[in-house]
């Protein structure tokens, strides 16, 4: 009889499941199922209600069960991974009280000022939390309910994040563990606690309304018996703490030792590196967050990746192949031509009322092979800017390891590599997230249930594999060209922040 796992990666846009078999590895089989934010709400404001995540986790891990053809007495362990920092609202029923707010929701700008100030302000907040309250954290998002929402609010029992509240529905239990708890803003980094003067800064009595933390190498619990009966498993299965996507992605690419990057390029992007120690960074554009093997995670986050490229794909009717064959054909550096790719806002740098600006448009330019190329190439700069600061904190990369949807193209692996100006390598198991709580959840169950003490880099270096293949090396000639392009953004960038907010002020009627 086999000897399974199931990861879970509860995203924005879908939720996948992977079923792994515990003794090589190997994903035996995946399901997703896809869904949408809430429609038609106010500029800024991201949303959905959770229950979608549950009803698709089922749907993901049933198909991926049946597909596997796995008896339930197979399955010993789960991990959830869960996008970071959305605010799921519980009663003293356990009911969620309203849609969640999620990470791209940057409708709380307003209330991150508000917090800071009374902390005494942006650097005064770094410096005694290690992490600023910016708007797609969780913070800012309990103070907007608190002042937008007075009746939701005094229904508020506990605070949950989306793989907490997954968790919930496995277990029962609700519980945070360290690394997805500290991308709340509410956590001092580096004690791995409540902050209490962040949490007086929003609330007095925000204490109580918090679950317990927990480490990351500890289990939440077992099934709980109507999950189980859900799922078509056993409730003896065990569920790892888990964490958030970018936690768990970290174990799903192996980088669980100093000097591997794992670079996600998703609808956002993420950079982020392993670290035995804090990594604080004074300015606040890196975030210092904690990871889900009881160490650290700094961590780069841009809100707009295939946000920006599939945008402009769709405008032109393209297939994904097409676009990619465009950009190919387009120049380095596209003539000059430059997005600032900042459709949603910004986290990094922090320009949460930045908007998308092509810069170079000319009679050579104004070609669509161009519009491409300036997309893909835009939102990799922009990810560079926070691999830069990473490397100015003390972080040395030893090797890119790419995942996420742009991870799959050749001509942005080739970009990646030149703006990086590093080795960039993908995956064998292209799921990151996915794979990563499932192999958190081998971890978990070999040391509480089998009693064997492993590591967490024993379980990565047996099981996370590199596609040789796929490995892209930088080109110096590209590496020159585009370290002059990433002055312009940065310049670019600067230069129209006043701008970004007289356009919001304008948008909204705020004259």
């Amino acid at each position: 009889m086999r000897t399974l796992v199931i990861g879970i990666d509860s995203g924005t846009q879908s939720t996948k499941a992977l079923v792994v078999d515990a003794n090589t590895g190997d994903v035996i089989s995946s399901a997703s199922v896809a869904y949408n934010l809430i429609p038609n709400l106010p500029p800024g404001a991201k949303e959905q209600h959770p229950r979608i995540w549950i009803d698709a986790a089922i749907k993901s891990i049933k198909k991926a069960l049946k597909d596997a053809k796995a008896k339930a007495a197979e399955v010993k362990a789960i991990g959830v991974s869960g996008q970071q920092h959305g605010f799921v609202p519980l009663d003293k029923n356990g009911e969620v009280i309203r849609p969640a707010k999620l990470w791209c929701d940057t409708s709380t700008a307003n209330e991150c000022e508000e917090i800071m100030a009374k902390l005494g302000g942006y650097k005064a907040t770094i410096k005694k939390q290690g992490i600023a309250v910016l708007p797609g954290f969780t913070a800012s998002k309990i103070l907007w309910l608190k002042k937008n929402e007075p009746q939701n609010y005094a229904k508020l029992e506990t605070v949950l994040l989306p793989h907490d509240y997954l968790n919930f529905w496995l277990t029962g239990r609700r519980v945070m563990e360290y690394g997805d708890a500290s991308g709340t803003a509410l956590m001092n980094i580096r004690t791995r606690k409540w902050c209490k003067a962040t949490l007086a800064a929003i609330d007095s009595e925000l204490e109580r309304k918090l679950p317990s933390l927990m480490p990351s190498d500890q289990p939440v619990g077992n099934l709980q018996e109507s999950t189980a009966k859900a799922l078509g498993l056993n409730a003896e299965v065990l569920v790892s703490a888990g964490g958030g996507d970018n936690m768990m992605g970290a174990i799903g690419t192996g980088n669980t030792r100093d000097g591997v990057i794992t670079a996600s390029f998703g609808t956002s992007g993420t950079i982020y590196a392993c670290s035995e120690k804090p990594v604080i960074d004074p300015e606040g554009e890196i975030a210092a967050f904690c990871d889900s093997t009881n160490r650290w995670l700094p961590l780069l986050c841009t809100m707009n990746v295939t946000v920006a490229t599939e945008m402009v794909r769709r405008d032109f009717e393209w297939t994904i192949e097409q676009y990619d064959n465009e950009v190919a054909k387009a120049p380095v550096g596209s003539e000059g031509l430059l997005l600032l790719p900042y459709l949603e806002g910004e986290r990094t740098p922090n320009v949460p009322d930045g908007t998308g600006v092509f810069l170079g448009v000319n009679v050579r330019t104004f070609e669509a092979r161009h519009f491409a190329r300036a997309a893909m190439e835009g939102v990799t700069l922009g990810m560079n800017y926070g691999l830069r600061r990473l490397v100015e904190l003390g972080i040395k990369p030893v090797q890119i390891r790419c995942t996420g949807g742009g991870s799959k193209s050749r001509i942005w692996r080739r970009i990646m590599a030149d703006i990086f100006n590093a080795e960039v390598v993908t995956l064998k198991v292209a799921e990151g997230a996915a794979y990563g709580a499932a192999l958190q959840a081998l971890w978990c169950w070999k040391n509480h249930i089998c009693g064997e003490k492993i590591s967490i880099q024993e379980v990565t270096d047996k099981f996370v594999k590199l596609n040789p293949k796929e490995t892209t090396t930088p080109i110096d000639k590209n590496v020159a060209i585009y370290s002059e392009l990433q002055k312009i953004q940065d310049e670019t960038s600067k230069s129209l922040r006043k701008v970004f907010s007289l356009h919001r002020r304008f948008v909204t009627g705020n004259y």
